[in-house]
């Protein structure tokens, strides 16, 4: 756990008391390690994440097939 001191204003402290009170946390650590994690999830893109560059390093080395016509390979005309 890593411990910080840090400066919010006061619209920031109200939001966080928001947070902790709506999802029943019992500190303004939690509300803020809640916050992160749906900006995380919300916000940042996947290609940014180090488990997606893995995945992606991965899927560059599997063998791939040529498709001449794609759709109707894969049934998608109509």
């Amino acid at each position: 756990m890593v411990y910080a001191v840090i400066d919010i204003s006061e619209h920031a402290n109200r939001l966080l008391n928001i947070v902790k009170a709506k999802h029943g946390l019992s500190n303004k650590s939690e509300a803020i390690d809640l916050v992160m994690n749906v900006y995380e999830e919300e916000v940042l893109e996947p290609e940014l994440r180090p488990e997606y560059v893995k995945k992606l390093a991965r899927a560059g080395k599997e063998k791939s097939v040529k498709v001449k016509n794609f759709a109707k390979e894969f049934k998608l005309e109509g």
